[in-house]
């Protein structure tokens, strides 16, 4: 049976322990609930071991007794390591951030150094033990030397930072994100769903790359996507245009800094060939993220009348492309038709108009037109949905949303009738098609019809301050004054921009 000496030692012990878990708990909330198991563990075997002091008369003094007292003992033991464990690695040395395998490789001989003292105090040759166990532990390591490979080879990829929890690395044809180092295995999580279990000792035996991290900083991760374009363009123009549409786009996951770029990388069989280069914030998102720089360099190729060439091996026999995209005039002079700023216009000068109109493809987060910019042209949108925002506190990290417009609908009028810079920013929310007026389009009309300055410039300067009075909530009358001063200073820009005396 346990003596008196015995159990105050456990309590001790008991008593220390719950100090680490306290002090545990309090720098370590998230801990809690294993640390309290930790404790209720050893409160349990201290309780065993009073229960057996004061109430184990009837128990055999035997093996069964003693089996009882050791088994209480095991249990203090293995709660005091953990929780000395726990409070250790994870509490006090969090901001080290030592390597996990040490804390279980310490909680393993910290138990292994209990039994043999136990062992002792038993009354067990350990001398005799070992003597007789050489044969034994030799049979031992041999088969059990790849387990020794990988518990060394798991220390040895945390000791020298090889890898971390949360790195994504890279092992032959396997990629994914590290989310356990254990004693014997790594395990990876891929973004096709699956959990790779690479052993230690393979790893620390094959090439490991660890991809977005350099040294102890994590980076983003550089991807290639790439495209081509006929012979009819020259690079330089490609390679600018598409450079500028990335930039100016808010891709989700595209860093903005190092920016994307594009380079021309080959002369193939019926193309130039180039690849977009750009940096990868979050690698779970890799494929719909290359997904949606496709898109949008597939807009800006079609917004500029950049081809995207078959193949010239291959005979195309179809209807011939339409230069003038007469097809497209229709449709396109429905939705001037539908909108209030050309109204005043007869049908004739929205055919001609329509003749003079640019498509403009657009998909979800592409800037349209950015605050500030220099502008001669107004944009009609035909198709899709489009946000509006003030970014006059740029540099601050917020934006102003103001509106959103949904087709049919057009901004920029001012840039397109006097040349003034955007006053707001508007994005794609969607896949859009815009049509875009410049102002050598509107130019003919105007000529032709002066007298439309004064109607165009009545129906722009309504609208204006129709918008204000949502934001100012203007009277009627008030909304009907702003209109008439700002209808006779914006004729007077008007007829200074288009030239018209």
């Amino acid at each position: 049976m346990p003596t008196s000496d015995l159990i105050n030692d456990a309590a001790l012990f008991v008593a220390a322990g719950l100090a680490l878990a306290l002090a545990t708990i309090w720098l370590r909330r998230d801990l809690r609930k294993r640390t309290v198991r930790m404790a209720m563990v050893m409160l349990v075997g201290l309780g065993g071991l009073v229960l057996l002091a004061g109430f184990g008369a009837g128990v055999p003094d035997g093996p069964i007794g003693h089996g009882l007292r050791e088994l209480a003992l095991v249990m203090v033991a293995i709660g005091v390591a953990r929780i000395a464990v726990t409070f250790a690695f994870q509490a006090a040395l969090r901001r080290v951030a030592p390597p996990q395998i040490l804390a279980e490789v310490l909680m393993a001989l910290a138990l292994i150094v209990f039994a043999l003292l136990r062992m002792t105090v038993v009354g067990v040759n350990l001398a005799g033990v070992v003597t007789t166990s050489a044969v034994v532990t030799a049979v031992l390591a041999f088969s059990l030397q790849e387990t020794l490979g990988n518990l060394w080879g798991g220390i040895s990829l945390q000791l020298d930072n090889t890898c971390r929890i949360g790195d994504w690395i890279r092992v032959d044809n396997v990629m994914g994100q590290v989310i356990g180092i254990r004693w014997r295995y790594v395990s990876i999580a891929t973004n096709n769903g699956e959990t790779v279990i690479i052993p230690n000792g393979l790893l620390s035996k094959s090439r490991v790359m660890v991809v977005a991290r350099r040294g102890d900083e994590r980076i983003p991760w550089r991807r290639d996507v790439e495209f081509t374009v006929s012979y009819e363009t020259q690079p330089a123009r490609v390679i600018a245009e598409v450079d500028a549409a990335l930039t100016r786009a808010e891709i989700p996951h595209v860093a903005r800094n190092p920016p994307p770029d594009v380079l021309c990388t080959n002369f193939g069989e019926s193309a130039f060939h180039y690849v977009v280069r750009y940096w990868l914030t979050n690698l779970a998102e890799d494929f719909w993220t290359d997904s949606q720089v496709r898109l949008h360099v597939a807009a800006t190729l079609a917004r500029q009348g950049m081809e995207i060439p078959y193949p010239h091996r291959v005979l195309i026999r179809g209807r011939t492309k339409d230069p003038g995209h007469s097809h497209e005039i229709p449709a396109r002079e429905a939705t001037l038709a539908r909108l209030e700023l050309f109204l005043p216009l007869t049908d004739a000068e929205r055919s001609a108009l329509a003749a003079d109109l640019f498509d403009c493809p657009y998909v979800a987060d592409d800037v349209i037109a950015r605050q500030g910019e220099r502008a001669d042209s107004l944009f009609i949108l035909a198709r899709g949905r489009v946000a509006v925002f003030d970014d006059s506190r740029s540099g601050t990290g917020v934006r102003d949303r103001l509106a959103v417009l949904e087709a049919p609908a057009c901004f920029g009028e001012m840039g397109l009738l006097t040349g003034q810079a955007r006053s707001a920013t508007v994005v794609a929310e969607n896949e859009v098609l815009c049509y875009r007026l410049d102002k050598a389009g509107f130019d003919a009309i105007l000529k032709a019809r002066p007298e439309l300055v004064e109607v165009v410039s009545l129906v722009v300067a309504t609208r204006q301050a129709a918008n204000d009075a949502k934001l100012q909530t203007l009277s009627a009358e008030a909304r009907a004054r702003q209109a008439v001063g700002r209808t006779a200073d914006l004729v007077r820009r008007m007829k200074g921009f288009f030239a018209i005396s």
